[in-house]
C-alpha cells in the first residue's frame, strides 16, 4: 500500500496529465451510438461492473487494503460511487437522450469552475490569477466549438432536462474530484482506489437497471455493440479514471479540472481521425484558445513567485 505523500510532479505525471483528456473523449468514440441499442443506466452499469471484473487481478495483493477502506469508510466510498460513477455515468447518458452533444459539452465543462468555486468557499483556497484568466480563455475556446464560432447561437441554446441532468453531473464530478483528496484515499494505490469506487459505483448503478430492464430496457445485442462497450469499459473508464486519480493526487483538484477544457477540441480531433468528421474554422480556434488557457492556467510560475516572496 504505497503512500501518495511525494505530490512533486514528473515527467511521468505531466504525461498521465496529458492523456486524461483522450482517454475520457474516446467514451465518444466508443460510445457513439450505443445510447440508442443500450439503456443508459444498463449501459453505466455494464461499464464499471465489467471495470471491477477487469482489474480485480491487478489488485488482489492489495485486497486488505481494499477492504480496509470500504469498512472504515463507508460512507465515503459509497458517496464516491454515487458521485463519480451513478450521477457522471447513468445520469449523463440519460441526459444526452434529450440534449445535443454541443450542450452537454458546454454545461460539463463548467466541473472546473465549480471545482475551484468549491474549494474557495469550503477550505478558503485562494484563486490565482492566471487561474481565472487561464479558464476564462480555455471556456472561450470551449465556446467557440460548441458555437460554431457564432456568438448569437447562445442565445438559441435550449436547456431542458437533460440540460439540467448534465449541468447536476457537472457539480457531481467536482465534488467527486474534491473528495478524491481525502487522506484515506490518498493513503491507497491508484488502481485500488479505482477499483473500490467502480464498485460502489456498480453497486449504486444495479437499482435503477434493473428498473431500466423490467420496463423493457435494453442489452446489448450485437458483436458491435458490445465492442463499443468495450471500448469504454477499457479506455474511457479504466484508463481514464485511473489517470484522473492519479492527476488529482498529484496536481490537486482544482489543476486536474482543467484538463476537462482539453475534452472539446481533443474529442474533435478524435472524430476527424476515427469518424470522418469534417473539421471546421472554429475547430482551429477553439483549439488554439482551449490549449493557451490550459497553459496558463496549469503553469507553476505563478506559484513559484508566490513562494518566492514568502
Amino acid at each position: 500500500m504505497p503512500p501518495a505523500t511525494d505530490t512533486t510532479p514528473r515527467l511521468r505525471d505531466w504525461l498521465i496529465f496529458l492523456a486524461v483528456p483522450f482517454f475520457f473523449s474516446s467514451n465518444v468514440i466508443f460510445g457513439r451510438g450505443v445510447i440508442g441499442e443500450v439503456s443508459p443506466f444498463v449501459t453505466a452499469f455494464l461499464r464499471w461492473s465489467f471495470s471491477v471484473v477487469f482489474v480485480a487481478p491487478f489488485i488482489i495483493h492489495d485486497g486488505r487494503a481494499c477492504l480496509r477502506f470500504i469498512q472504515t469508510k463507508t460512507a465515503l466510498w459509497l458517496i464516491l460511487g454515487f458521485l463519480g460513477m451513478g450521477i457522471c455515468g447513468g445520469v449523463v447518458y440519460w441526459g444526452l437522450t434529450m440534449t445535443s452533444a454541443a450542450n452537454g459539452t458546454l454545461i460539463y465543462t463548467t466541473s472546473s469552475l465549480f471545482i475551484i468555486l468549491f474549494q474557495r468557499a469550503l477550505y478558503g483556497r485562494a484563486i490565482r490569477r492566471l487561474e481565472v484568466v487561464g479558464m476564462v480563455i480555455a471556456f472561450a475556446g470551449v465556446a467557440a466549438i460548441v458555437l460554431k464560432g457564432d456568438v448569437a447561437q447562445l442565445l438559441r441554446l435550449d436547456f431542458n432536462l437533460g440540460d439540467l441532468a448534465i449541468l447536476v453531473a457537472s457539480i457531481s464530478f467536482a465534488i467527486y474530484s474534491l473528495l478524491l483528496r481525502n487522506p484515506a484515499a490518498r493513503d491507497m494505490a491508484s488502481l485500488s482506489l479505482f477499483a473500490v469506487i467502480a464498485l460502489s459505483g456498480a453497486l449504486v448503478l444495479l437499482p435503477p437497471a434493473a428498473i431500466e430492464l423490467a420496463h423493457g430496457g435494453m442489452l446489448p445485442s450485437s458483436v458491435v455493440a458490445w465492442a463499443k462497450i468495450g471500448g469504454i469499459i477499457l479506455f474511457a473508464s479504466i484508463a481514464a479514471f485511473y489517470c484522473f486519480t492519479h492527476t488529482v493526487r498529484v496536481f490537486g483538484p482544482a489543476t486536474a479540472g482543467i484538463t476537462l477544457y482539453m475534452m472539446p477540441p481533443v474529442s474533435i480531433v478524435m472524430a476527424v481521425v476515427f469518424l470522418g468528421e469534417r473539421f471546421e474554422h472554429y475547430h482551429a480556434l477553439g483549439i488554439v484558445l482551449v490549449t493557451g488557457g490550459v497553459v496558463l492556467a496549469t503553469a507553476p510560475f505563478g506559484k513559484l513567485k508566490s513562494q518566492n516572496r514568502a
